[in-house]
């Protein structure tokens, strides 16, 4: 399933998602939402600020009991989600739980 945003600079979809679960959106929280609301997992690749928006909007709605608690969210690009995030100072500071950080999967391997 591919879930694009309609931005000026953006090429559109990958060309590796099939066409017939191609959805364009052309607002973030009506993508956000629809993605929420339908997976099952969450895998995010390395990206930029609106990668991050995603990823933290919908940990914080896992956090906090507004969707399943058990979604499991892969991190793929280890070394990028290792070094641009210290996971570890946020449970160590207590601005999240030691199990939020232990829940995440970063990995390299697409098999795993």
């Amino acid at each position: 399933v591919g879930m694009g945003i309609t931005l000026p600079f953006e090429t559109g979809l990958n060309p590796y998602v099939t066409p017939e679960l191609a959805f364009e959106f052309h607002y973030f929280f009506t993508r956000k939402f629809s993605m929420a609301y339908h997976m099952q997992a969450l895998v995010v690749a390395p990206g930029g600020f609106g990668t991050f928006d995603e990823l933290f909007e919908l940990m914080t709605l896992k956090q906090t009991g507004k969707m399943q608690s058990g979604l499991p969210v892969v991190l793929f690009g280890k070394q990028f989600w290792q070094e641009v995030v210290n996971w570890q100072a946020l449970a160590d500071s207590g601005t999240i739980n030691q199990r939020d950080v232990d829940e995440l999967l970063f990995t390299d391997d697409v098999d795993e």
